[in-house]
């Protein structure tokens, strides 16, 4: 343990000595901290005026949120510490199981243009499967692994600078199980789980969850570490009204409540009067108030203040408290350098699929935010449950343990979604699909998908993602399936002239190379054979159609979300090259490109976005042809109304966030559009029309919905209902 604390010298070890002989003089202080949620930062004020009043703390007890501020105060953070983090921690943020888009791997963040339920559930055995809680906790433990990382190699929690306990619960049982060894940073996490909001942690063959149901305020814990007297800082147990909940947090707050209640009373009634009871009252703040749990800290520092006289009798003087902080062992606040790097791998990839995400040097001090990182991108492959680490000891060599642990409702997913559009003029599109995807097909982490949908374009597809190398850096992408499409032909005028309904087979092979997560390059074949029948109008009798062409697809993506984009770019690049000889009726080249940036200030986002595609040589089929219309494609027109062998689209639009409903996001906002389409190279630009619209945007738990009014310069107007991404599969 040596990388975790400074060698001691001959004066500490003087002080020491000393220090122990006064202990033989006083009583030995046992520090109880009740759990409560949000509410629990209201301990951190009670330490300040601890320190303030020179008590001396021997042992910690805590419960839930107690058990976190006691565990970092134990370990030897200081109050102002504790506090600066828990300011600084975006605790929305962190209860937000969700990888940042950033993170996630760029094979997921195309599934954003499929269905967008955000609901995953496991499909396995012909079962439906779902996670234990609705948060499972993988930020939580790295900010907990962070906030531990001085003391992460030592396991008996009796070494740490103050001796401490966490009280958890095991679920099958209901029992108080108290965590004094282990991993610090498991046994915090641990006992906050509150069962249903927070996943449980397994320790030792056994499940654990929130302490509170069994033990809120340790004060027998705290008695049996060794405290001849316990001071207690309890939380109460106010339950929420009506309007007071008001979100998931919120009702994880109101089980707490009732939970924690009916053992905090027992446990007060064990007090004697040499103990110390500070009872905060935290008004209208919940255990789910994260939003407010800042303004929990003050209020214990009132709370200890009012307690000052039964407090200050075991108050040491100014030199006999230094003596006794001196005497704890201080830990070291750097990192240590990394002799090795071990996984445990509870998944059915292979162990080199998570190694090449970490980027931790042999030999080197590990760097704390990289590693996170690191290990968000590999929780952004989307098969685990929780991927968190550990700094451990083996001899004199330290080192780096990573825990991966695979999601336990998968690895087949199911993902359903919908697709709706009407601009109440008769103009209206159904899509409902399904999706299946199972993961972890071989090492590799191989995937295999089955999609279908339903509607006015209805479709079947099987798809086979293979990466080639352990970080998925190269590829393989093969794709057969079935489509159907409606193609709606108008005149330069708008006028109706005819509607084809086509249907397809078709087969998509690719080879890729993957950058990261923000892109990829992707050279390809796609074959195509299928029918287009005339529904209305007389262009001429049935045909059918073969396409055959290879293409070369340059992607970026770094938009922090494809459908209310505020930060980060997209663009891609894609060449279609058309030859009889791989199948196709007839050769014709294609040139696509698209670029669009968005920024942001406060609650207001500008999004610019360009669109170019041409043909070389004005000859495209008409299945192949660009087409423009509708909803932020030049709004006014009906949806794909206008088509042709060239087309240019600018777009500018406006949005302002209107709500503060984390998983319900509301947005106003407006659009500027100039484009066209064009059948000869040489009217390329000309003829622009110009577009504009409003809407209302909402970010939904089933995908984004928009309600938009738009006008062109063609005097045209529609009035648009959108559900989903603005895609189909």
């Amino acid at each position: 343990m040596a990388f975790l604390f400074g060698q001691p010298s001959v004066q500490a070890s003087q002080e020491k000595a000393q220090a122990s002989e006064g202990e033989t003089q006083r009583p030995k202080i046992g520090l109880v901290l009740a759990g409560g949620g949000a509410k629990g930062a209201a301990h951190v004020g009670v330490l300040k005026v601890l320190e303030e009043m020179r008590i001396p703390i021997d042992f910690v007890a805590g419960t839930s949120m107690g058990s976190i501020v006691g565990g970092l105060y134990a370990a030897g953070l200081s109050p102002q510490e504790i506090e600066r983090e828990i300011r600084t921690i975006d605790w929305l943020d962190v209860f937000n199981d969700d990888p940042a888009r950033a993170d996630r791997s760029f094979r997921r963040k195309q599934d954003d243009r499929l269905y967008v339920f955000k609901a995953k559930p496991g499909f396995n055995d012909y079962k439906i499967e779902l996670p234990l809680a609705y948060i499972q906790g993988q930020k939580f433990d790295l900010q907990l692994s962070r906030l531990t990382g001085r003391v992460a190699g030592i396991k008996d929690f009796n070494h740490l600078p103050i001796p401490f306990s966490a009280v958890a619960a095991d679920l099958e049982t209901g029992q108080e199980v108290v965590l004094k060894s282990g991993s610090l940073a498991r046994a915090l996490r641990s006992s906050m789980a509150v069962p249903g909001a927070f996943d449980p942690v397994p320790i030792d063959d056994r499940l654990l969850v929130d302490g509170g149901i069994a033990n809120n305020i340790p004060v027998s814990v705290a008695r049996a570490m060794g405290a001849d007297v316990v001071i207690v800082s309890d939380l109460g147990s106010e339950m929420l009204t009506r309007e007071q909940i008001t979100s998931a947090l919120s009702v994880a707050g109101q089980l707490v409540n009732f939970l924690f209640g009916l053992n905090s009373e027992a446990a007060l009634k064990t007090l004697g009067p040499r103990d110390v009871l500070i009872s905060v009252k935290l008004g209208d703040i919940g255990a789910g108030s994260f939003d407010r749990i800042v303004e929990a800290i003050p209020l214990g520092e009132q709370a200890a203040r009012r307690s000052i006289d039964s407090i200050g009798r075991y108050a040491l003087s100014p030199e006999a408290y230094r003596r006794h902080v001196a005497a704890r062992a201080q830990p070291k606040a750097d990192m240590p350098a990394i002799a090795f790097i071990r996984v445990d791998n509870q998944s059915k990839v292979g162990d080199a699929v998570i190694t090449s995400k970490i980027s931790a040097r042999l030999g080197q001090p590990l760097d704390v935010s990289r590693l996170e990182a690191d290990l968000q991108q590999l929780y952004g492959l989307e098969i685990f449950e929780s991927v968190r680490y550990e700094i451990v000891q083996e001899g004199e060599a330290t080192g780096l343990l990573v825990h991966a642990r695979e999601k336990s409702w998968g690895p087949g997913y199911l993902q359903t979604g919908m697709i709706t559009s009407t601009n109440f003029e008769g103009e209206s599109a159904f899509r409902l699909g399904l999706t299946y995807t199972l993961t972890q097909i071989n090492p590799l982490n191989g995937e295999f998908r089955v999609a279908g949908q339903l509607g006015d374009e209805a479709g079947l597809a099987f798809e086979l993602f293979q990466p080639l190398d352990a970080a998925a850096d190269y590829y393989f992408n093969g794709r057969i399936g079935y489509n159907t499409q409606d193609i709606s032909v108008y005149d330069r005028k708008g006028n109706h002239l005819y509607e084809l309904y086509s249907k397809k087979y078709a087969l998509d092979l690719a080879l890729g190379r993957q950058f990261g997560t923000w892109g990829e390059v992707r050279v390809g074949y796609l074959r195509e054979h299928g029918r287009a029948d005339v529904v209305t109008g007389q262009p001429r009798s049935d045909w059918g159609f073969d396409t055959g062409m290879v293409y070369v697809r340059l992607s970026d993506d770094k938009l922090d979300n494809p459908y209310f984009p505020t930060s980060g770019h997209m663009g891609r690049l894609e060449w279609r090259g058309s030859r009889d000889s791989l199948g196709a009726d007839s050769d014709f080249d294609q040139v696509f490109a698209n670029y669009g940036h968005a920024y942001s200030w406060g609650r207001n986002t500008l999004f610019g976005n360009l669109s170019l595609g041409t043909t070389a040589d004005d000859d495209a089929p008409v299945q192949s042809l660009y087409q423009l219309g509708g909803f932020m494609r030049l709004s006014g027109f009906e949806q794909d109304q206008l088509s042709g062998q060239h087309f240019g689209l600018a777009q500018v639009f406006y949005m302002r966030r209107i709500n503060d409903i984390q998983f319900f996001k509301a947005y106003i906002g407006g659009a500027l559009e100039a484009g066209n389409v064009w059948q000869d190279s040489s009217d390329f630009g000309s003829d622009l029309v110009y577009a504009g619209n409003v809407f209302l945007g909402l970010d939904t738990p089933i995908g984004p919905l928009y309600l938009s009014y738009g006008r062109n310069s063609e005097s045209q107007n529609s009035l648009y209902l959108y559900l989903g991404p603005l895609f189909s599969f």
